[in-house]
């Protein structure tokens, strides 16, 4: 059995100019992520590997959760084929996880994040929000393949402020 955890970056500036890939978190986007580390916790959410994209917004966001969960973070992996857009190519980065992890967290984006938990997902939502977690099961041991699951539970800044 697989448990995929997706979360989505948490709010970030448009303010500064600086390219999409550097844009750093809000105050609320700071916030959220404190929040959602929180209810991570209490979920006794223990993932084997926490992948990031490398954005700098996606990073932050990685670094503040972890710090809640049971979870080194001198093991978070930076992965750049997490910084997209799209639930392919998402899907194409899940698949290169290793059989004997049976938890992975990955940090990216959207509309990637909310096609992705949509297509693999017995849930649908409309949009996962920035900060937003979706939590899904799969009955299989391999990555590689990965078909419909179940969704576990979802978490959303709004819904636990």
């Amino acid at each position: 059995m697989k448990k995929l955890i997706v979360i989505r970056h948490g709010k970030s500036s448009w303010e500064l100019q600086v390219r999409d890939h550097d844009r750093v978190l809000t105050q609320r986007g700071i916030e959220d992520a404190h929040l959602i580390g929180k209810a991570l916790k209490t979920a006794q959410i223990n993932p084997d590997v926490v992948w990031t994209s490398t954005a700098a917004r996606a990073l932050q966001t990685a670094t503040l959760v972890t710090e809640y969960i049971d979870y080194q973070l001198s093991t978070l992996k930076l992965k750049r084929d997490l910084y997209t857009f799209n639930a392919q190519e998402l899907l194409e980065v899940i698949s290169t996880c290793d059989d004997s992890v049976e938890t992975l967290v990955i940090f990216s984006h959207n509309n990637g994040i909310t096609d992705l938990v949509n297509l693999l997902g017995t849930t649908r939502f409309d949009n996962v929000p920035t900060a937003g977690v979706v939590a899904i099961d799969f009955e299989t041991n391999s990555w590689k393949s990965l078909e419909k699951g179940s969704t576990k539970f979802h978490i959303f800044p709004k819904l636990i402020r």
